[in-house]
């Protein structure tokens, strides 16, 4: 324990017995008892008065007294290494620590307080005494018990999603590299190898063309291409009405092979006009060749460029992966929020084709020390639901904005709304409004836990059209872990 714990063992003082008595009046999980019982828990008890940032206990350490918190706030900071719950708050008005019929034997993590902390203990040799002075003291603390049973292998569920979670994208990460490095170094080589293709056909065109006629040839490949940069993509009717522009030409000048010419020069942007600007000496068989040859080099060219923007998506969601389950990195970390939700977005990016993605965030926007995958799971829980309401068809608006000393984050659909008379239930767990089989009722109570858990908060406004879930995160966590 703690030097700067200040003990007051019984308390005698008619005075002190009266406070101890009015405080435990306020404590929920006693409501009931009588007038008496109440002065007997104030006379039994051991009282304690701890400054904040005080170190109450250590892991591993024995756990031998009943404890009823009347003001302040205690934190259990738990060993990260296991898949043991990550922290667990004792609040003003719980009874918590070592209770009768608890088989716990040690702290299960470090006690830290936050705030000036007032409390009363009871040492365990007293419980016989307690459960025969108050009998409703067992049922009391039996649905104690039974409440925290329930917390933890909640918590531990949570930890196995997310524990789980990290080893595949640990799996996928480590099965899309390689193959990603492989594909993204061919692709980029056949760019190269099509760049010296490029330069040697028109050597190979010297053996028959005089020098002249070779470089005119470049020249015109050469300001065709240039003129091509920079042009905007073409609509599908923009190409066919091209397409058919480029039959019309090189039927005109007998060139046989326009299927195989013709789509490719319009796809790229080439018009009857790139195509007049050709060398005048080019008889119909030497222009069929070229103009075959240079099709072929803009499909490679496509190929090429298409494996790279593939690759590099498939880079970009390995990134995605590690940053949104933040494999190798400690629990706690320095988070920025926008990333985050960019993140996120990343993962559901399958669901977002016919949504529109609104972002407004403000710049610039201090990070938050926080449990990143946790959060993470809190921003898919709300914009998973957001998709949900909208049917994967509509808009979506997230929003990040600071406000004294809080980050809030909001999540806004233009779905149907919540009913006015569910919208107090839909925290509850197992409470759901999806259809059945689409929702267990949990993902709401999940993410407001995890959000209290940094000493947050997350509320809903709905009406119809409109339905916003606002998460405010303490810029300031210190303590909270």
């Amino acid at each position: 324990m703690s030097e700067s714990l200040i003990d007051r063992p019984v308390a005698t003082s008619s005075d002190r017995i009266a406070a101890l008595t009015e405080a435990l009046r306020k404590v929920a999980q006693l409501n009931g008892l009588t007038d008496e019982e109440y002065v007997w828990l104030a006379s039994n008890g051991t009282e304690r008065f701890v400054d904040t940032n005080t170190i109450l206990f250590e892991q591993g350490e024995p756990a031998d007294n009943m404890v009823i918190i009347l003001k302040g706030e205690v934190q259990v900071q738990r060993d990260r290494s296991g898949a043991a719950p990550a922290m667990f708050i004792g609040r003003a008005g719980q009874i918590t620590g070592l209770l009768p019929f608890s088989r716990m034997k040690t702290w299960g993590g470090r006690g830290v307080t936050t705030a000036p902390t007032w409390a009363l203990e009871f040492d365990r040799s007293m419980f016989p005494r307690i459960l025969k002075e108050i009998p409703s003291m067992t049922q009391r603390v039996v649905s104690i018990l039974l409440d925290r049973s329930r917390e933890v292998t909640r918590m531990e569920q949570q930890s196995e999603k997310l524990n789980a979670l990290g080893k595949l994208a640990g799996n996928l990460a480590h099965e899309l590299n390689n193959p990603a490095s492989a594909a993204q170094r061919a692709a980029s080589g056949m760019l190269q190898e099509l760049e010296i293709f490029g330069r040697e056909r028109f050597r190979l065109g010297s053996l028959c063309f005089e020098p002249q006629h070779v470089e005119a040839l470049r020249e015109w490949d050469k300001h065709m291409r240039h003129s091509l940069d920079g042009k905007p993509t073409l609509t599908p009717a923009e190409i066919a009405l091209r397409e058919e522009a480029l039959v019309s030409w090189l039927q005109e000048r007998q060139v046989t092979n326009t299927g195989q010419i013709a789509p490719e020069f319009a796809e790229a942007g080439i018009t009857p006009e790139h195509l007049a600007a050709l060398p005048g000496f080019l008889t119909p068989e030497s222009t069929a060749l070229l103009l075959s040859q240079h099709a072929s080099t803009l499909r490679a060219e496509r190929m090429a460029e298409a494996m790279l923007d593939s690759t590099a998506r498939i880079f970009d969601l390995i990134r995605a992966i590690k940053d949104y389950s933040y494999m190798d990195q400690a629990p706690i970390q320095d988070i920025d929020v926008p990333q985050s939700l960019e993140n996120t977005l990343a993962m559901l990016q399958s669901r977002l084709q016919h949504v529109v993605v609104e972002r407004d965030y403000e710049s610039p926007l201090p990070n938050i020390s926080a449990y990143g995958s946790e959060l993470n799971q809190v921003w898919t829980v709300l914009i998973e639901n957001a998709l949900d309401a909208i049917k994967n068809r509509g808009h979506i608006r997230l929003r990040v904005r600071h406000a004294s000393d809080l980050l809030l984050v909001e999540i806004e659909d233009d779905g149907p709304g919540i009913p006015k008379d569910q919208q107090g239930r839909i925290f509850e767990p197992f409470f759901t409004t999806k259809a059945p089989g689409h929702g267990l009722g949990l993902g709401l109570d999940t993410a407001q836990r995890i959000v209290r858990m940094h000493r947050g908060y997350l509320v809903v406004q709905s009406v119809p059209g409109k339905t916003c879930f606002q998460v405010g995160l303490p810029l300031q966590q210190t303590g909270a872990y």
